[in-house]
């Protein structure tokens, strides 16, 4: 199979995560292409998510790397075998690869939590919501992108309409409940359309009151995937530049402190919803 000439963020991980095995066990690419019988260049090309590699070849370097972690191992084998085409990839090529990367780490994860302060929560945007964001973007965006934009926002919510329903949690702060993007009458069917969805028994949605005062991470947004094992968590932060994807252990700490630090100062679900009600009736 030829390399790919731009993998995705779920490649490249898999290929990241290889070469940290490899690495912890202090072995060389030429180990590496020894066992699988192939060039060394094609070692590094797996190892950047630019070459395929296939579960069982997974398991292969795994058990050569002493890897006795089998859940990690076969984690990694079940992201090798992915290969069906997600629903994202009919927008490949007209919109920025990073928010199709945000759309597969959805679709992928267990459970995915996120932390927000001035927008709401991306999967709980309604139409025009989203789109008076995406139309206060500088340099403005053009006509056809603000609705593409739209439109794949929209789409990710099937993590909620799947067989299996992604479970998630929302920190959303007060700011966030009360910025009128779009104006008062956006801003009111959004916050009855959050309403809504809370009422669903895999969304959990949590509301940080402003008297709470200063907390973690309140200069961004914060999106933590929880991958089927600790060590494909995944964090993902909004920058001039795209979306930021972040999987160090050191960072992945970081950030768990930063939610579990919400989840305390957080009001309940039902509190949440009554607060929500409060802020919509404002309006």
């Amino acid at each position: 199979m030829p390399p790919r000439k731009t993998p995705t963020e779920r490649q490249r991980r898999l290929g990241a995560e290889l070469r940290k095995m490899r690495t912890a066990a202090g072995l060389s690419t030429d180990y590496a292409a020894g066992l699988l019988g192939v060039d060394r260049t094609k070692i590094s090309n797996i190892e950047s998510g630019v070459r395929v590699i296939t579960p069982d070849r997974v398991r292969t370097l795994a058990c050569n790397y002493a890897s006795n972690n089998s859940d990690y191992i076969e984690a990694l084998a079940t992201m090798a075998g992915s290969r069906e085409r997600g629903w994202w990839e009919q927008f490949r090529g007209t919109l920025p690869a990073g928010l199709l990367d945000i759309a597969e780490l959805e679709w992928h994860a267990v459970r995915v939590q996120t932390s927000q302060v001035m927008h709401l929560p991306g999967l709980l945007q309604t139409e025009d919501y989203a789109r008076s964001i995406f139309e206060a973007v500088l340099p403005r965006l053009p006509r056809l992108e603000v609705e593409l934009r739209v439109a794949h926002r929209m789409q990710r919510r099937q993590v909620f309409e799947r067989s299996e329903p992604l479970d998630y949690v929302g920190f959303i702060h007060e700011a966030a409940l009360r910025m009128q993007f779009g104006g008062r009458s956006v801003a009111k069917s959004q916050l009855n359309y959050l309403i809504e969805m809370s009422e669903r028994p895999n969304i959990l949605l949590r509301v940080v009151p402003v008297g709470t005062g200063a907390f973690p991470g309140a200069g961004h947004a914060t999106l933590y995937a929880e991958g089927p094992v600790r060590q494909l968590d995944t964090v993902q932060v909004d920058s001039e530049a795209g979306p930021d994807f972040i999987h160090a252990e050191s960072q992945l700490i970081k950030y768990r402190t930063h939610l579990d630090w919400m989840d305390t100062a957080a009001l309940s679900a039902a509190h949440s919803r009554d607060f929500m009600r409060t802020v919509m009736h404002d309006l």
